[in-house]
């Protein structure tokens, strides 16, 4: 029989006394500063707070041997800089409630903890004052100010940071790790800061260097993109207002970085938020991807709490549903503007390391018949071989090209109101050929986009119907779970029954799975019912039917009876066959994607031809 552990005791009673001023900084300063990155942002935020339009950063290391910031804000008094190093000293609360903040920092904090743990030296004038005054601060220890030399505005630079609490300095990465924090931080202050100019040197090497600038023309600057690929969102529900710009679904990254959210100006990583974000984009980009957007939160301030972390990064909502809602609608509708909502590439600004398309999945052999196709394109005739398609032109040389079957038309001379034009060619039997209204060049893929406008259809047949039809099972199964997993299951009983899950309780941590959708079917439904139970249980607020699990597993069916049913790569197409495809893509939502993420359609500028061939650079 093993011995239970023996712990040794104190040898007198512990007794509570007090902690002496510098642990408390040291304390304070490791809540607030917890890397150079985060000293960073609480100078530049305070730099933004001070009415600055211009701010100059300079780094080394990463911000761990130097951080120097200088600004042309209102500047601080030798007073105010006495203050200003002094825990719990603010200008930014003008009163005791912590409700109305509308600076981005507002504790009193950041100064102090800096001067706990680094060398600290501040250096500011006001426009009233001749002169500039500067204070030091090194490791918790305040000289007095003194008089110095500098413009209106602050200059603080920040040397050997965490030299008083060597712990946390060996626990930092290295110098490009910590580069890398530094400048994600700058890349969402600036977002969050339009009308300021910001200039970041790391290792005396520019990092950015942007004017003052419009907010579209910021968010392209920091998203690494132009204006005209951006999707605008503009969204009011009662006080709340989303707005911002969003990349389209064919530009993703591997991970959340091109993700900036903003709150009454403020950016945060609030986990709901991207949640949220999740689920606006998961019909339309591949599992596993992350979309690019900048996106600014407009919430009453009554109605928000900043103040329930040390970074100011995380908020609570008064109303949490209801900015769930608005965030998910409001780029589900801005995505879904179909063709016309400008998502399609232009060539020359996807490079092959922006964009990573999935391997095509392999055709599905099997007959599908669980929800009837209504393919909207009329039904073409049987292929006919190359050379007894046309007589004319290239395709007499290269059965590869294919004119359609009537003389191009002039730009002028297209409707606007179909942006993707007119279809004018087919190459290799699979992609689509088009003149634009403002003479642009289309390209568009004919599987991918069938295959979207079905997988849209398919879908809208689903929530037209409301219910999924339901697949009883032989024998019920028992499915063991959490209590707490299967108390949530049990309270969205009467949602999931509408999901063709017909679910009983059996004791406690048990239910009883007594049917199943009919499309998806019984293959490993004990673990798509667990995944379920897991998400409801961490967010009661949570409809079933858009649980990540449930919708991934109903959605991947649809995409692969829409793939069925799409017309192929290497079908000849009649001009009028083309022309419905266009005009259905511009009608149909999230028409710019396939349903694997691929792009659909591309655009060539004229800019871009005469870019291809030299005659411009």
């Amino acid at each position: 029989m093993t011995e239970a552990p023996s712990f040794p005791r104190p040898p007198s009673r512990p007794t509570i006394r007090r902690l002496s001023g510098h642990v408390i900084d040291l304390i304070a300063a490791g809540e607030v500063i917890e890397r150079p990155a985060a000293a960073l942002k609480e100078l530049v935020e305070n730099a933004i707070d001070s009415g600055a339009t211009r701010i100059v950063v300079a780094l080394r290391a990463g911000g761990t041997d130097r951080i120097d910031v200088t600004d042309n804000g209102c500047g601080m008094s030798p007073v105010e800089l006495e203050l200003a190093v002094e825990r719990h000293c603010t200008s930014k609360l003008q009163d005791d409630h912590l409700v109305q903040i509308r600076t981005l920092g507002f504790r009193g904090e950041a100064l102090p903890s800096i001067g706990a743990s680094a060398r600290l030296s501040i250096t500011s004038r006001t426009p009233e004052s001749d002169t500039a005054w500067c204070i030091r601060v090194d490791g918790g220890v305040i000289t007095p100010p003194q008089p110095a030399s500098g413009p209106v505005g602050t200059r603080i630079v920040v040397t050997d940071l965490f030299f008083a609490t060597p712990a946390r300095r060996k626990f930092l990465k290295s110098a490009r790790v910590e580069s890398g924090h530094a400048e994600s931080v700058m890349r969402r202050l600036a977002l969050s800061a339009p009308h300021c100019a910001m200039r970041v040197l790391l290792d005396d090497k520019v990092l950015f260097d942007l004017p003052e600038q419009s907010p579209i023309s910021r968010a392209a600057s920091i998203l690494d993109t132009t204006p005209d690929t951006l999707i605008p969102l503009d969204e009011q529900r009662g006080a709340v207002r989303l707005s911002g710009f969003a990349c389209g679904p064919a530009r993703t990254r591997a991970t959340g970085s091109g993700q900036f959210i903003l709150v009454n100006n403020r950016p945060v990583t609030d986990p709901m938020l991207r949640t949220a974000i999740r689920v606006a984009y998961r019909p339309v980009i591949e599992r596993g991807r992350f979309p690019v957007m900048a996106l600014h939160l407009k919430v009453p301030l009554e109605r928000l709490d900043v103040n329930v972390h040390p970074a100011k990064t995380e908020l609570r909502f008064a109303d949490e549903a209801e900015i769930r809602s608005l965030v998910i609608g409001g780029l589900g509708r801005a995505l879904g503007h179909g063709s016309k909502g400008g998502g399609g590439i232009h060539a020359s600004f996807a490079p092959r390391s922006s964009i990573v398309y999935p391997p095509r999945p392999p055709e599905p052999r099997e007959t599908v018949t669980s929800l009837p196709l209504q393919t909207t394109l009329p039904t073409a005739s049987a292929p006919q071989t190359p050379q007894a398609a046309s007589r004319q032109g290239f395709a007499e040389t290269d059965p590869a090209f294919a004119p359609a079957a009537r003389a191009p038309q002039q730009p002028e001379a297209l409707d606007p109101a179909f942006p993707l034009g007119a279809s004018i060619a087919q190459v290799f039997d699979t992609y689509i050929l088009a003149l634009a209204p403002d003479g642009d060049l289309i390209l568009v893929d004919q599987h991918a986009a069938h295959e979207r406008l079905t997988h849209e259809r398919l879908r809208e047949q689903y929530a037209s119907g409301g219910t999924l039809r339901a697949q009883a099972l032989l024998l019920p199964e028992v499915v063991d779970l959490p209590r707490r997993e299967a108390e949530a299951l049990m309270a969205r009983a009467e949602d999931l029954a509408k999901l063709g899950i017909d679910l009983e309780s059996f004791g406690t941590g048990s239910v009883l799975l007594r049917s199943v959708p009919a499309l998806l079917g019984a293959k490993d439904i004990q673990g798509l019912l667990k995944d379920v139970a897991d998400e409801l249980a961490g967010d009661p607020d949570l409809d079933a039917a858009n649980t990540g699990s449930f919708a991934h597993h109903l959605d991947a069916i649809l995409a692969r009876m829409a793939c069925h049913g799409s017309i192929r790569a290497g079908r000849r197409l009649k001009p009028e066959e083309m022309d419905a495809l266009l005009r259905e893509m511009e009608r149909t939502p999230r028409a710019n994607t396939c349903s694997h993420g691929r792009p659909t359609w591309l655009r060539l500028t004229r800019r871009e031809l005469e870019r291809l061939f030299g005659r411009v650079k």
